[in-house]
């Protein structure tokens, strides 16, 4: 089993003090001597792969290796799925008490871990600790509220006739997939792994290839807790891991987290081959700010919600439209982000940290570049930036480009970095209809002390989440959300019995040709 993702011996109880700890798992960004490859969890097993094709992870903060993770072979993937088919029809005979109770062990073993799994994180992702926390604590609510299953899953049953009802409760589906982002290694997998497993599936999970240790580790912690063998089953790998999940007709749904291009291809792909798909993409979120708003928390959550987490979030309010004389706080929110302390993710007071990759940092400090020369004004320019300690890691400072029109690279394309762009507008008409027009405006936010206007807006923007004074996140494609009652509808299928037990049969003699009626 790999040391990386695992302890000699967990330290239960919340009064085990965080130092005793430290032993087991990194909690520093040094080199790791003889770095261990990832493993395969299939049947319930660390299993080592046989790949010949490996992807080298890095730390984001000193590209130093960390672990390789292996492009999991055809035969690997088709072992993961006869180990999920092999367990699916024990697993669904499974009572949903007995299923509810094993999710309530792994909620308090992801508790006892919560600091392990955020290291974990902060060393493959390049999060601070605190957002590392807070990754898995979004996570950790949906394991808890899938905790809830013996209310949320009521049946129903409908009297139609004298005699006759109609019985409808939810089914699982059989074999489900997760195909998972680098960007949030922990929420991800505990958006999916709770609610499809205890509706009675079994789960195929691919987290990304950039940070797979949190997932590893969440596979431990269902083991501790009871799941059987082959209800979870994790492979890795890229392109060709996704195809296979997308085309393995036991596969009945996926769900999927990434990039724009990307969700439309596994959706596209993954429906055409009679899957339930559930994809969330990537956007480009705009903040309409009015005049009239309160200015200190309009600023501080301006820049919170663009600059953190290095601006790696699907929800990062990464556009700002400002509206009349909102525009005059431009040079308070450079202020406020130059006080923003880049850092590795393990350093005290960090604020952020690197990007994930060396192309991902090209990648952005291209597109800051591409604003510069199609005329924006670079008030803030977080290009170069090298902290002490780490000068060899992909750290983007924060980024502030002002005069940028819709006509921009920096605006039409999502940058996903620590770059905010800033458009101007007299009029709140003017924002919600530039606002409108673009083709990722699938969540926003405005900030206003009007409720008037709050109404105006909320009526007339057409992006499909709106938050009022907080920033508002992502998007979805399938028409399902990933957790609540809409992912456990998501995770079944409805199934309805009629059925017809006439009272008078214990003693009727004699056949009626009629139809029922409704007496």
């Amino acid at each position: 089993m790999p040391t990386l993702y695992t302890t000699t011996r967990h330290l239960h109880g919340s009064g085990k003090a965080f130092e005793a700890l430290k032993s087991d798992y990194i909690l520093n960004h040094n080199k790791i001597e003889n770095p261990e490859d990832t493993y395969n969890f299939i049947d319930n097993k660390f299993v080592k792969s046989s790949a010949t094709t490996w992807f080298d992870l890095h730390d984001p903060a000193t590209n130093n290796l960390v672990t390789r993770v292996p492009q999991s072979t055809p035969e690997e993937l088709k072992a993961a799925v006869d180990s999920a088919a092999k367990a699916f029809p024990e697993w669904k005979k499974t009572s949903l008490l007995h299923r509810q109770q094993i999710m309530f062990r792994l909620v308090g073993l992801i508790r006892e871990n919560w600091d392990r799994l955020a290291a974990s994180i902060t060393l493959e992702q390049g999060k601070t600790f605190a957002d590392a926390k807070g990754d898995v604590l979004r996570g950790l609510q949906v394991a808890e509220t899938a905790c809830g299953i013996t209310t949320q899953l009521t049946g129903e049953v409908l009297e139609v006739s004298k005699d006759m009802e109609t019985r409808s409760y939810r089914e699982p589906l059989g074999i489900v997939a997760a195909i998972c982002p680098f960007n949030f290694p922990a929420m991800i997998p505990l958006w999916c792994l709770p609610l499809a497993t205890v509706t009675g599936n079994c789960l195929i999970m691919k987290p990304s290839e950039r940070d797979p240790g949190a997932a590893m580790i969440i596979a431990e912690l269902a083991k501790e807790a009871g799941l059987p063998d082959g209800v979870l089953n994790i492979v890795h790998g890229a392109a060709d891991t996704v195809n296979f999940i997308l085309d393995e007709p036991q596969i009945k749904a996926i769900s999927f987290v990434g990039s724009d291009k990307a969700g439309r291809y596994i959706y596209s792909r993954g429906s055409a081959n009679g899957k339930r798909v559930q994809a969330n993409l990537g956007a480009k979120n705009h903040a309409c700010v009015m005049p009239d708003a309160n200015r200190n928390a309009t600023i501080n959550a301006i820049v919170g919600a663009a600059f953190g987490a290095a601006g790696q979030r699907c929800m990062a309010l990464s556009t700002l439209v400002l509206v009349g004389e909102a525009r005059e706080w431009l040079p308070e929110i450079v202020e406020q982000a130059k006080k923003l302390n880049v850092n590795g993710g393990f350093e005290d007071g960090a604020d952020l940290g690197p990007v994930i990759t060396p192309q991902s940092k090209q990648r952005i400090e291209g597109l800051i570049q591409s604003g510069v020369d199609e005329g924006a004004t670079l008030l803030l320019d977080g290009r170069g930036y090298k902290p002490e300690k780490y000068p060899n890691g992909n750290f983007v400072g924060p980024t502030v480009l002002s005069n940028v029109t819709t006509s921009m690279k920096c605006y039409k394309e999502e940058i996903f970095g620590p770059v905010l762009v800033c458009l101007e507008v007299d009029t709140l008409e003017e924002a919600i209809d530039l606002i409108n027009d673009n083709e990722y405006g699938n969540g926003v936010a405005i900030f206003t002390n009007s409720g008037a206007t709050a109404g105006r807006f909320q009526r007339d923007i057409e992006a499909g989440q709106v938050g009022i004074n907080v920033p508002i996140p992502n998007s979805i494609v399938g028409g399902n959300y990933f957790y609540g009652k809409a992912g456990l509808n998501f995770y079944t299928q409805l199934k309805t019995v009629t059925s017809l037990w006439r009272s008078e049969d214990a003693i009727a003699t004699k056949a009626s040709t009629a139809m029922p009626t409704q007496s």
